[in-house]
């Protein structure tokens, strides 16, 4: 059974890049505190910069579980 989430998620992949740019500040600013800076423009400017990245192919993603498992490695874990 698909979750709430994975739906979401599903969908927002189907979105133009500005558009999941947009969600994702939305979703930030909705667990910030009200006394917590918002995602400055540095921020964004990477999360721009990183997407290009992938979509062009210089740089290939890593599946999550390959990362935690890397991680523990690292830490003796």
């Amino acid at each position: 059974m698909i979750t709430a989430m994975e739906s979401v998620f599903t969908d927002a992949l189907k979105l133009p890049d500005h558009e999941r740019l947009e969600l994702v500040e939305a979703l930030i600013d909705s667990l910030e505190p009200e006394d917590r800076p918002a995602l400055d423009e540095g921020w964004k400017e990477v999360v721009r910069r990183r997407s290009e990245e992938l979509r062009s192919g210089r740089v290939a993603p890593i599946p999550w579980e390959e990362v935690k498992r890397l991680a523990r490695e690292k830490i003796g874990g």
